[in-house]
This record gives structure tokens, sequence and C-alpha cells, in this order.
């Protein structure tokens, strides 16, 4: 993919989170990375999103340095940058403030997997990382962040590419994917089960977790060498 496909394709995704609802103002931000080249394509920061172009769009190379575009990227380039560095399978992220995925992330709580939609998609709880202290917070917070998400999912053994989204503990969602489509609806798909988890713990008294067996069947008939949930091609 060239660059100014890139550019129209990041353009597209942020739009689309706006279309879903997941933000609101100038808040959120998708980006992609072009691995090959060693560039980052990314929302810049503090525009509102009806005043976006294509041309808009910040391009960065892998240590967050402007390459082109007259706009700054986006504050939380960094917290991509991390995850691109150590998540090698996903070429896209994005950052929303989605209500109910932030409130989990406010209550500084796992999303649990209570029921089959959630594990058609994630394979188990989606996490929530630890507080920053105060020593990160006053550094590189941006980085630090995403360190945060990285040793979040290295400490727990979680697979990125089979949990494809976090929380950051009092801020909000990250999710990520192969590409900015797959990256944005990942972003719909969480603040959904982040939504049905909150309901599903309002009407049951002690919600009851969904069984591992069944989970590994939901998960992988839709995802690896042995799904079969899509029609063949």
């Amino acid at each position: 993919m060239d660059l100014k496909e890139m550019k129209k394709k990041v353009f597209e995704a942020n739009l689309e989170l706006v279309k879903r609802n997941l933000v609101i103002y100038t808040w959120g931000n998708v980006s992609v990375i072009d691995r090959e080249n060693k560039l980052v394509v990314i929302k810049p920061r503090g525009i509102a999103y009806e005043l976006l172009t294509p041309e808009d769009m910040s391009v960065t190379d892998l240590e967050g340095n402007l390459v082109e575009g007259k706009l700054l990227p986006s504050v939380d380039l960094d917290i991509h940058l991390a995850l691109y560095q150590r998540f090698s399978g996903i070429g896209a992220v994005a950052h929303t403030h989605s209500t109910y995925a932030a409130a989990w992330a406010q209550a500084r709580r796992d999303i649990p997997a209570y029921g089959t939609t959630h594990g058609d998609h994630f394979y188990g709880n989606i996490p929530c990382t630890r507080d920053l202290q105060s020593c990160d917070v006053e550094g590189n917070y941006e980085k630090n962040t995403g360190n945060m998400i990285v040793d979040t999912f290295t400490e727990r053994g979680i697979d990125p590419m089979q949990v494809f989204g976090v929380l950051a503990a009092g801020h909000g969602p990250f999710t990520w994917g192969t590409d900015a489509q797959a990256a944005v609806e990942n972003s719909v798909i969480l603040e959904e089960l982040a939504k049905m988890a909150y309901l599903t713990e309002m009407i049951a008294v002690q919600p009851k977790s969904l069984e591992q067996f069944v989970l590994d069947k939901h998960f992988h008939r839709k995802h690896g060498a042995d799904s079969y949930f899509y029609q063949s091609k």
C-alpha cells in the first residue's frame, strides 16, 4: 500500500469511530503501520473530525519523528508505537473513550467473558492494566502507558493476536488488528461487550463466567486454521 492509500485508509477509519458513536469532538485516534518502510500514519492532534482530510494525516517514523505533513501527530502516538514495537503481528491500532469500555477502565476491572458473543471475538477476559506510578506519568507518560499495556499481556500470558484489545487503567480502551478496519471493528465489538458485561452484572447477583470449553469452541470456530464460521473461499 502506498502512502497516499495509507492516509486514505487511516482517514476513513478515524471517521468510522465517529460514525459508530465511539468518540466525540477530537477524542480518539487510529493509526496504521508500514513495517517495510518503517512508517506510521496517524490522526493529527486536536483537529475536529469534520475538518479532517486524508492529506491531514500525520506520517512519522518508528521513533515518532514527523516525516511528512504539517500537523503534529496524535499525543497518543507513543502508545501506538510501543504496541507496534512489541506486538509484531498487528498492523493498526485504534483508541477511543467509548462510554462502557471507559467505565470499566475507570473501575480498574477486566471485562469478564460472560457469554458466547464475547468468546466469538476475544479469547478470554479483556484485561485492564495496573495503574501507572507518579514517575511513569511525570516521565514519558504515553510511552509508559504503551509499555504498561505490553507488560500486562506479557506478565499475564495473554496473546495479543487472540485478545485484540485492552483497557488502560483510568484511561480507556485500545484495540488493534491486522489493518485499520479490523482495529476499528474490534473497538466497536469491545464497547458492545463492555455494555453486555455491565448489564449482566446488573441482572445477575453472582454472574457466571463462560465455561472454558465453550469459550474454546466459539473462539476457534471463527479464528485460526480450523475455523469454519465463515463461507468457504
